[in-house]
């Protein structure tokens, strides 16, 4: 077994190596830019190697740096996560040179699966399913166009070495593939080095569904049930689950044999996973093979019981599978939530800054919390704006979703913005609920982006009796404060006026053994808890349920963060409230006549010149954040009077770029 393992990696992925590593005995070696220096796989690994200033490209990219860094602390194998350079067959290659042990597949298959279009290719020989398209790298765009009326519309376009939803685009016309085949050329370019771009067809209504295996040199190849990861935003995955509440068994024997036989056809060692699209008849089609461990193996090892970390480690020392595909058993059911920065109410914009409050939930059998920040660490624009993945367990799909509701209710972020509420959304939504999933549910559901009305709360009467019950213990702490005079004492009543979301309740709080008593109208709320003034947690028993929310004093009256959704109440004596007037809208300040920088980030190309006539739809730039590009439309007819930008400056939010006459 291995004494010393480098992780060539950061963040959440770097971690979690590590905790495997530590409970095999076996020493790790961190390595980090400058912008990581105090990131928490540095604190956590055993030994720490600085690789090199923030851009990735000047650090973790660096291959002959990380080898200097393998050299200097004497590991004896590399983990490379995901991301980077855990793909990269040159340094597979190097590794094995040196007699470093790569945790991860050979050469070849690293070679094979990570060329899209020879993955394809290979795949067909192997007997497994294919979308239709055109495999070979397009020459140009005249090409796609030519390829793509072929294939008929729509068509999806890719990059052949892409991975992460980059270098992909979705054409429906030809406008489309033109200006699709020009930013995915440009992004692949940026991300992977290599432009070569091919295009299939767009399968409608699709399902995203992936098959884990694991494999060791011995010849043993074993497949663990499938994740359904069609909740999607941008071909980024936002939720997984294993299993799929959509794949019966006969399609995931059929599904996990043709796996097997891919990754034996390049002799595959390692975990890997091979993905699927499924159509609405559970006919399903090969999309690529990832060749290194996938951000969502948590909910795999959760239904499974097996750590996927170890058994890399273990087959990469030459070990043999500690386990046969009749050994292999599905419990339970896993979520698992990305809890990003970035902010669902405009646009999902990247958030960067430095997370000023961090509380996750408690981990249990139930609940597991996968990430690499803590409280005062710094989201930075160089990496992915990952803080973490949130995992529940349950015995069936309900129990998963219930406990997964309830942890990103007590997921407490503050000083970033970030989705939780959209998380929380998709999870009460009905149709997710029910498993009704396509990898275009998102766009579907939310056409026209995510807005606070689209999270009503389906018990206001609950929020307003927890206000009710909040206001009551401020208000006897502000009773006992000393200095009032003799028989003047303040006295705390127990009726009040909650107004919330425009709509007036009249309350009645008791105060009883462990907490509270509270009536409204004919409802009965029984609250009992342990919540104490300053805790931004509120959590309680209410009416034997437990409930857990966020809460923030505002000026007058209080924030309450639950289900997605944020409150606003006020709690008022009777007297004020027959006065009481919501305060006028505040008048915005015009900015139509700029093009603003939606986010921080690179100015990679303007398309535009001063004094140029533009219309509604006409490309103006091209904006790279957190490794992807972002093309800004005119959203009307206009004449550019001044452009305040270049390309290659660095911008930050709401930074002007372009002023219209």
């Amino acid at each position: 077994m291995f004494k010393k393992i480098l992780i060539a990696n950061r963040g959440e992925i770097a971690c979690r190596v590590i905790k495997s590593a530590r409970r095999m005995g076996i020493k790790t070696v961190a390595v980090y830019s400058e912008a990581d220096g105090d990131a928490l796989h540095v604190e956590m690994a055993d030994e720490a190697v600085c690789i090199g200033p923030a851009p990735s490209s000047e650090s973790y990219l660096r291959i002959d740096k990380i080898l200097a860094a393998i050299k200097l602390t004497g590991a004896d194998a590399v983990h490379p996560g995901y991301g980077f350079l855990s793909e990269n067959a040159t340094f597979a290659r190097k590794l094995k040179r040196q007699g470093v042990a790569f945790i991860g597949p050979n050469v070849l298959a690293i070679t094979k699966m990570g060329d899209k279009i020879e993955s394809k290719k290979l795949a067909e020989k192997a007997g497994v399913n294919t979308v239709p398209g055109h495999t070979e790298a397009l020459r140009d765009v005249r090409q796609a166009l030519s390829a793509a009326k072929k294939i008929g519309y729509p068509v999806m376009l890719k990059a052949s070495a892409g991975g992460g939803g980059k270098g992909m685009r979705v054409a429906y016309n030809e406008a489309e593939t033109r200006e699709g085949f020009a930013s995915a050329k440009r992004e692949a370019a940026s991300s992977f080095g290599d432009d070569r771009m091919f295009v299939e067809k767009f399968i409608e209504e699709p399902r995203h569904i992936e098959i884990q295996i694991i494999a060791d040199s011995h010849g043993n190849t074993v497949y663990l049930g499938e994740r359904e990861c069609s909740i999607q935003r941008r071909h980024q995955k936002v939720i997984e689950e294993a299993p799929s509440p959509f794949i019966d068994e006969k399609t995931r024997k059929a599904m996990g044999k043709q796996a097997v036989h891919l990754a034996r056809a390049v002799k595959y060692v390692s975990a890997g996973t091979v993905e699927f699209i499924v159509d609405s008849k559970r006919n399903f089609y090969f999309l690529e093979m990832n060749t290194r461990l996938q951000v969502e193996h948590p909910v795999t090892e959760k239904i499974t019981g097996l750590d996927l970390v170890e058994l890399m480690i273990r087959v990469a020392a030459g070990e043999k599978l500690p386990l046969k595909q009749e050994d292999v058993t599905l419990t339970g059911w896993a979520m698992e939530t990305r809890i990003y920065a970035e902010d669902p109410f405009r646009g999902f914009l990247p958030s960067v800054g430095r997370l000023v409050r961090y509380q996750p939930p408690q981990e249990s059998d139930h609940v597991r919390v996968d990430t690499g920040v803590y409280e005062g660490g710094e989201i930075s624009i160089y990496y992915d704006p990952m803080i973490a993945k949130l995992i529940t367990y349950g015995n069936d799909r309900d129990e998963a979703i219930a406990h997964m509701r309830h942890a990103l209710d007590g997921y407490f972020i503050r000083g970033v913005s970030h989705n939780i509420s959209f998380l929380a959304a998709l999870m009460a939504h009905p149709r997710f609920q029910k498993g009704n999933l396509t990898t275009n549910f998102i766009a579907e559901e939310y056409a026209d982006g995510f807005d606070p009305s689209d999270v009503p709360h389906d018990d206001p009467e609950l929020l307003v009796a927890i206000a009710t019950a909040i206001h009551r213990a401020y208000q006897e702490r502000a009773a006992g404060i000393s200095g009032q005079y003799a028989g003047h004492q303040r006295q705390v009543r127990d009726d009040w006026v909650v107004v919330l979301g425009g709509k007036e309740y009249g309350v009645n709080i008791t105060c009883v053994t462990g907490g509270y008593d509270v009536s409204i109208g004919e409802e009965r709320l029984h609250i009992r808890t342990q919540w104490q003034l300053g805790q931004p947690l509120f959590q309680a028993q209410v009416n034997g349920s437990l409930i857990c929310l966020q809460m923030e004093r505002d000026g007058a009256g209080y924030s309450l963060f639950h289900s997605g959704l944020r409150a606003d109440v006020v709690v008022l004596n009777p007297q004020v409230a027959a006065l009481y007037a919501l305060m006028p809208e505040k008048v915005a300040l015009d900015t139509s006549q700029f093009l603003l920088s939606p986010m921080p980030g690179l100015l990679i190309s303007l398309s535009v010149t001063e004094g140029q006539e533009v219309k509604a739809g006409e490309e103006l730039a091209v904006i790279e954040a957190m490794k992807m590009e972002n093309v800004l439309h005119a959203e009307r007819d206009g004449v550019i009077k001044t452009v305040h930008a270049a390309a290659g400056d660095s911008l930050s939010v709401d930074q002007a770029i372009i002023e219209y006459e």
